[in-house]
């Protein structure tokens, strides 16, 4: 791990009040990083140090020796809420190639009291990251993250998988009417249904807000259901009552939390959750006349989010069914519309022109002028 230049002011209080992350046998080869940094690491390596008290995200992926080619593993990654001066202790588990966290704190005491002879081995801190970092998850919480990440307590690139039923014998197959294995298939489609049905490991997945698929309320008119499909502010206010009705901001913060697992994290998952409620949020026409507090930080939020986004990620999101620039052509639509705060209305057309400037793209053209407007409605929304 190189050294991290910065002022010696900033450094001697990093020194100071920084939290210390001791990592214990860590394979030598492994891809480990904190935050926005990752390193290769070396046979010295022991840990972080001078590490800003704070939410931070700690991912690695290990190395399999076994292999000529020294082959990199899937990434796994944890969010940690580090105090001021905070020792947190970890051995890297050879068996199940993962970090345990010590609960031992005679053991932290230990290390604390080690410290001046592990310094040499620990690396600081990559503070000149630090303000990426921040802007990404200035509105992240330990305790959102802590409701939104695994049971596990453990982000995982790929999905760990187990089958629905346990079918080990031919007769399981048979109990529940599902052709046998010893018998050819005659299609690709009988094929296919012979796979086993496979379902996250409990305690693996990410427990994202649930974004209802009825998009409008019981008992509606088809007349009102087509506008709950133009408008999904009746959505966006189920799920804001459902899982922040205390504090409605922290909505943002799931937005954070899964662009982080996606970026960082290499979730895919939390990627398509992501596009998920960004297009919640954007089509809500009601809800910005009611929240202007919540999106004047949703802009502050994209704003930085969408300068991080990997170019062939970008290329993705703005190509495929022009997802990007159809949902903030809503939004902007939305936001200039009588009844928004003035502030926000403001704040949304400097946002455009900076989009418009940076990325080229014209919100104020039809995304088909020849088609025939047509509402998308949100899925398992049907007009009788």
């Amino acid at each position: 791990m190189a050294g991290t230049d910065m002022d010696p002011e900033v450094a001697r209080g990093l020194f100071e009040e920084g939290a210390t992350l001791v990592l214990l046998g860590v394979p030598e080869g492994t891809e480990l990083g904190l935050d926005y940094k990752t390193w290769t690491l070396g046979p010295r390596f022991r840990g972080v140090k001078m590490i800003p008290p704070g939410l931070h995200f700690l991912h690695y992926c290990s190395t399999n020796s076994n292999e000529a080619c020294g082959e990199i593993g899937p990434k796994t990654g944890l969010f940690l809420s580090l105090k001021p001066r905070e020792v947190l202790v970890a051995h890297w588990n050879q068996r199940e190639d993962d970090l345990e966290f010590t609960r031992d704190p005679e053991e932290a005491e230990r290390m604390r009291a080690n410290l001046r002879e592990l310094d040499g081995y620990l690396g600081p801190y990559p503070y000149d990251t630090l303000r990426k970092w921040v802007s990404l998850t200035d509105r992240l919480s330990q305790e959102v993250a802590i409701a939104l990440q695994p049971l596990s307590g453990r982000v995982c690139a790929f999905s760990d998988v187990v089958p629905e039923l346990k079918l080990t014998h031919t007769k399981d197959r048979e109990e529940q009417n599902l052709p046998r294995n010893d018998q050819e298939c005659r299609s690709m489609k009988e094929g296919l249904d012979r796979l086993p049905r496979m379902k996250l490991r409990e305690g693996t997945e990410l427990r994202f807000s649930n974004i209802p698929e009825q998009a409008y309320p019981p008992g509606s008119t088809p007349a009102q259901i087509t506008q709950y499909s133009m408008d999904w502010s009746y959505a966006l206010n189920c799920v804001l009552e459902s899982y922040y009705k205390e504090q409605p901001l922290n909505i943002l913060g799931e937005l954070q939390f899964a662009f982080v697992c996606f970026l960082i994290g290499n979730v895919y998952e939390a990627f398509e959750h992501w596009k998920s409620l960004l297009a919640l949020l954007c089509r809500s026409e009601e809800a910005m006349k009611e929240r202007k507090d919540l999106y004047l930080g949703l802009i502050a939020v994209l704003y930085h989010q969408l300068g991080e986004i990997p170019p062939d990620f970008f290329v993705d999101i703005v190509s495929q069914n022009n997802f990007l620039t159809s949902t903030l052509q809503d939004f902007f639509q939305f936001a200039s519309s009588p009844g928004v705060d003035s502030t926000l209305r403001k704040r949304a057309e400097k946002f455009k022109v900076h989009l418009t400037k940076k990325f080229s793209w014209d919100f104020d053209a039809d995304l088909d002028e020849c088609a025939p407007v047509v509402v998308e409605l949100p899925e398992a929304v049907t007009v009788d």
